[in-house]
């Protein structure tokens, strides 16, 4: 009997989990395409970032129609990374996190000459308000951008720049390999 209402209570999260992802990207309602400079990009994948059983965010990713995912962030292509929150954020847990996972990322001698720049970013951060949503977005030739809620805070043209902090989400080693492996993917 206890096995049956086991495996009954896993069936029912098994099926919950995905329904209640599925809500939570209607609630980030990430717009199909957008305008980034003289380039249109498309929403390629969009996934929600779980953490002990708690949504965090929704993330969508972008690029050119023609270009897969994987293409578009290795290649150093147009890309847009968009965060829409479900939960309240404090700005210092947001960039513990970053460093943690550029630590593990890039040797020391790249995070030395980047620290400058990161900490420039990281300047522009505030607390996350559920409902909040950021965005970083990369142009070749223009660079790395930071928005938070449609409005842009902070550019670098430095592409290693947008690499590495990209890399956060989109790397190996990243905040999420889930994450991250369902944003890459080629769904063609």
């Amino acid at each position: 009997m206890r096995i049956a209402l086991k495996f009954t209570l896993l069936l029912i999260i098994g099926i919950a989990l995905p329904a209640q992802a599925n809500e939570r990207l209607r609630e980030a309602n990430f717009t199909p395409q957008v305008q980034l400079e003289q380039s249109q990009l498309v929403l390629k994948n969009q996934d929600v970032l779980t953490y002990l059983w708690a949504d965090v965010y929704a993330a969508a990713f972008y690029a050119a129609p023609s270009i897969s995912p994987d293409q578009a962030f290795n290649d150093k292509l147009s890309q847009r990374l968009e965060l829409y929150y479900f939960r309240n954020i404090k700005r210092e847990d947001v960039i513990k996190a970053a460093w943690v996972t550029l630590e593990r990322q890039n040797d020391s001698q790249t995070l030395a000459r980047l620290r400058p720049q990161i900490d420039a970013l990281h300047r522009h951060f505030a607390d996350i308000r559920s409902g909040d949503r950021y965005a970083l977005n990369y142009q070749p030739g223009s660079g790395l951008s930071l928005e938070r809620n449609g409005q842009a805070l902070f550019h670098s043209d430095d592409a290693q720049l947008a690499k590495a902090y990209l890399g956060i989400w989109l790397a190996p080693k990243g905040l999420s390999d889930k994450l991250r492996d369902n944003l890459l993917a080629s769904r063609e």
